[in-house]
């Protein structure tokens, strides 16, 4: 039997090359860098099926539930350093982040 000469279709080769997407990493949100009060802080948005643990919101003092959608902020310019400052990050719901609670 004849083998053929034609490439495979770019398609194909698409398919076998790139794994295929995450689309809760995808729809989770992205880091953002926002400047509040003089300060630069990290923002990265929890979606409700990331939310497994309840915290204390620092903006109201209330439990962020599990389960539910907030934000996680951390400073970016702080002078202890990256691992300092990640450490240091807090779990806020999006509304108290928004009304500049911090």
């Amino acid at each position: 039997m004849a083998r053929s000469n034609r490439s495979r279709s770019r398609a194909a080769r698409a398919r076998e090359e790139h794994p295929e997407l995450d689309v809760e990493r995808l729809t989770s949100g992205w880091r953002r860098t926002e400047v509040r009060g003089g300060r630069e802080w990290n923002v990265q948005p929890v979606s409700e099926a990331q939310a497994a643990k309840a915290y204390l919101c620092p903006g109201c003092g209330q439990d962020v539930a599990p389960g539910v959608a907030h934000l996680v902020a951390w400073r970016a310019d702080g002078v202890l350093g990256d691992a300092a400052d990640l450490a240091s990050r807090r779990h806020w719901h999006t509304h108290c982040w928004r009304i500049g609670a911090a």
